[in-house]
């Protein structure tokens, strides 16, 4: 068999599996040749996005890449797909840039060591610039990757708790305290009746300790991000009491559309190193573009196995759901941002503080040019 047709056989046993997982059913045409949804997958292996995403040799040996450090949260969760997906398709080395990753079990980690002077860039949630500001240290964000936090809230199963209002006094997992997972999940509990002091929250971060924790009952809830949560819930380990995958249910409960993951970096390192902070911009852009036509078969033949948390059915499945948070173009929305705003100051340890200037918060520039660049 030729490597091709070895492609195409594996990317068909993928299909299957995934359609065991998640109980698709295959139908006939009518002219006995069976067919799936997924197997759009199949058909578009042969013209595939990453097919044509070769990074370009001879612009990357026109001159030494450019160094740059980026602290990320769950690095290999499905909320950073975009930067995986830009590094493994050779778009930072096709930009000119190399980078140093810095992985951390939360966005409050990577924030505290880019505060340290450890990182250049910081990977995760655009709320966490509005505390910064509010403490008058100048943040941007500068290209965006997620339109919805892309976060789920769940119960475990072991206990027989049906609603938000049953979790009281229960301990509640995320991946730390002032974290996103936090955050929303102070969300959760305020629109269900409940305040924040009414559980206790436990840090457990986001890679795979947080099954343990959930299975041996350190905690009894949890909020994090995919894949760990569409696995907990499929194998019927935890009953999902809250989402915000989808740009609806994001919006019902932040009231309106916010700004998820993104990239961001003090305001002078903006200014000063503005090739570089483009380079970025252009890579994410890039692979924001290959998402949008990107198959199963695609995201399988281009994400690391470690990535799919042992089981790619799983992982698959995790994708879809969360496929359209992903950004567009890696523009910020003023009215997102406002809606974030409104959201983030709601919660009982931020009422009362200053609002920040809300368009200092992010810079459209580099994304602009990004967009423009590949809007071929």
């Amino acid at each position: 068999m030729n490597p091709d047709a070895q492609n195409v056989a594996c990317s068909y046993a993928e299909v299957l599996e995934f359609s065991r997982v998640h109980g698709e059913q295959l139908v006939s045409d009518g002219r006995g040749q069976r067919r799936s949804f997924l197997l759009s997958a199949l058909g578009a292996w042969a013209v595939s996005p990453g097919s044509m995403a070769a990074p370009d040799p001879v612009r990357s040996e026109q001159r030494p890449l450019q160094r740059v450090s980026i602290a990320l949260a769950a690095p290999n969760s499905l909320y950073h797909l975009p930067l995986t997906l830009a590094d493994k398709l050779g778009y930072f080395r096709q930009a000119g840039i190399a980078v140093e990753w810095s992985p951390q079990e939360s966005g409050a980690k990577a924030l505290a060591i880019a505060l340290q002077g450890q990182v250049n860039v910081v990977a995760s949630a655009f709320e966490h610039l509005f505390g910064l500001h509010q403490k008058g240290l100048n943040y941007q964000a500068f290209v965006q990757m997620g339109r919805t936090p892309q976060l789920s809230f769940g119960v475990a199963t072991r206990l027989d708790v049906r609603s938000v209002m049953g979790l009281k006094g229960a301990r509640v997992g995320v991946s730390s305290l002032q974290s996103s997972t936090h955050s929303m999940a102070c969300h959760w509990l305020m629109q269900n009746g409940l305040l924040p002091e009414d559980v206790v929250f436990v840090e457990v971060g986001t890679s795979a300790g947080v099954v343990d924790a959930l299975r041996t009952g350190t905690i009894d809830a949890l909020c994090n991000p995919d894949p760990i949560m569409y696995g907990l819930e499929q194998r019927n380990e935890i009953r999902l009491l809250g989402e915000a995958r989808t740009l609806m249910a994001s919006r019902k409960l932040m009231g309106g559309s916010v700004p998820g993951s993104c990239l961001w970096a003090r305001t002078d390192f903006l200014q000063k190193q503005p090739e570089l902070t483009q380079a970025l911009s252009d890579a994410v852009v890039h692979a924001l573009k290959w998402l949008q036509t990107a198959g199963l078969t695609d995201i399988l033949k281009t994400v690391p196995s470690t990535h799919w948390v042992g089981d790619r059915a799983i992982y698959l499945g995790a994708f879809e759901k969360l496929r359209e948070s992903y950004a567009l173009d890696g523009l910020f929305v003023t009215n997102d941002v406002t809606n974030a705003w409104h959201a983030y100051n709601r919660l009982p340890n931020r009422l009362g503080g200053a609002r920040p200037a809300l368009a200092s918060t992010y810079n459209n520039s580099f994304a602009l040019r990004s967009k423009n660049r590949f809007s071929a």
